[in-house]
Formats: structure tokens, sequence, C-alpha cells
């Protein structure tokens, strides 16, 4: 019996932080695998994703790998890293995901995608300081929605919803899901997936076999671990999203908020024109 293939690309969160077993980590995706065929039927599984990955890491490192593996599904979960740095440009995290999804849909393979709660919130930012991040993401996550309807995936909005406030279903550092929250992504994955006949294995368990991590848990996490965390990932951005922050407020002190949002819709459509009609070359190759 032919082994159903399943390819999981991304960052952090598709690499299954927050999801500890003995020996590394598990995550959504992988519980996700254990549900795809009925238990007599083989599944193979490969997690490309890697922690602090972008746009640019998954279409030029893991792209290459998921191709050769020729995956029957391929979930490509990722943007927030890019939110994260100066250097984002949502025309190029457009056109990197355009040519992944465009790569595994000419391989004929069922893609996953999400849509994600942006991290300015997550991480309890003051307002002038979130709300730049939280534009960035809603640009994000409209590439996303409308890449991911152009291609046929299977997409999953997780950017809202009481799942987002639910202090049960994160891990201590109020970025990665918990175990409770990683088979909650599961599950709903494979509930889309089982309503097109595609999972025919039996739903994964929301329930977690561990307990929720605790405030101070938290709080001990902010204090040692979380403090570099965020300082790594956030800083080549500092500077910039303190002139975001001043910009954000002096439009805020003029009425003129709205203005900002108009930009970042403009910076979508842009991004979405700027995209070729034509499939591009990872998917010309891919279906060669």
């Amino acid at each position: 019996m032919k082994a159903l293939r399943f390819a999981a690309l991304g960052d952090s969160l598709t690499e299954g932080i927050g999801d500890p077993v003995d020996g590394g980590w598990r995550g959504w995706a992988a519980l996700l695998a254990e549900g795809l065929a009925p238990a007599e039927a083989p599944v193979e599984f490969r997690n490309f994703a890697a922690s602090g990955a972008q746009t640019s890491d998954v279409r030029g490192r893991q792209l290459p790998g998921a191709l050769a593996f020729a995956p029957d599904i391929v979930s490509v979960v990722v943007g927030v890293n890019d939110t994260l740095r100066c250097t984002f440009d949502i025309r190029a995290v457009a056109a990197h995901l355009d040519a992944v999804y465009a790569a595994c849909a000419g391989q004929g393979a069922v893609v996953l995608t999400a849509c994600l709660p942006d991290p300015g919130a997550m991480l309890g930012l003051p307002g002038p300081l979130a709300r730049p991040l939280a534009r960035r993401q809603r640009a994000v996550n409209s590439v996303v929605h409308a890449l991911s309807e152009r291609y046929g995936a299977v997409h999953l909005h997780t950017a809202e919803g009481d799942w987002v406030a639910d202090r049960a279903m994160w891990s201590a550092d109020r970025l990665h899901p918990g175990e409770r929250g990683h088979r909650l992504l599961a599950a709903r994955f494979h509930a889309l997936l089982a309503a097109s006949g595609t999972a025919r294995g039996p739903a994964p368990d929301t329930e977690p076999q561990r307990p929720a991590p605790t405030r101070s848990a938290g709080l001990l996490w902010l204090a040692t671990v979380g403090t570099g965390w965020v300082a790594r990932r956030c800083a080549d951005l500092v500077p910039q999203l303190m002139a975001l922050a001043a910009d954000e407020v002096r439009h805020g002190m003029r009425g003129t908020s709205a203005r900002l949002d108009l930009r970042a819709s403009a910076g979508v459509a842009a991004a979405l024109s700027a995209l070729s009609a034509s499939v591009p070359q990872e998917a010309s190759r891919a279906a060669s």
C-alpha cells in the first residue's frame, strides 16, 4: 500500500514549539499526521519547519526538500517572523508565498494554509507599538487569503476567535500554542481535510496529556528566556518600530489613523497585482 506523504513547512509554530515531548517538540502538524489515514494505511511525515524562518527561508531552504519528498499534502504556515524584521516588505512576502504555493500545487499536493494572530497583541505591547505589528500581520493574512483562494488551498482561519484569548491554549511565552492549542489546530485542520475526504483517519484528541502552564511559569519564562528570545527576533526592528509608534501617535492626535490602514491596504493590493499571472518557475519545474 502506497504511503500518504505529508510535509510541513514553516517556522517555530509548525516546528512544534510549545508542545514538548521526550527528545524535542511535537506540534500540531505531527498530531495531524497521525489522523490522516486509517490505522492500517501508512503515513510518512516530514517536518521541514524551523524556528525563526521567514517566507524567504521557506522558499529557499525548505521548499526544495519538500518537493523532492513529493508530498500528497503540504502545510505552509509562516509569516509572523517577517513582520518582526525591519526588512518587512509585503511584496516580497507575497512573491515568496506565491512561489511556494504554486510549486506545491503544481506537483498535485493538497496545500494547507492558515492566517495567524498578530504578535503585538500576543506579547501585550502598548497600543502604539502593537498597532503597527497588527497592521503588518493583517497584510500578511490578506495575502495568504488571496493566494489560498488562487491555488485552491485548504485554509484555516486562526487569526481571531475565542482560542486567541484563551490562556489555556498558549504556552508560557504567549507566542506559541501550548499542547492544548496545538491539538486544537490539528483537530481543526483535520476537520477541513475530512470534509473533503482527504483525511480518513481518527480526528486528533483535543484534550492535552500535560497541564497547561501556570501564570508564574509564564512570568518566569519572560524573566529568563523570553526577554532574550524577543530581543533576538526583534533586534533589528526596534529602531524602526519606535519610528512607527511615533507615527502612530502623530496620526492618532490628528485623527488621521485611517490613513495608515489605507496605506497598508494599498500595499497589499500592489503586492498582489505585482504577481505574475503566469505559473512561477518553481511550479513549471515541479510539473515537468
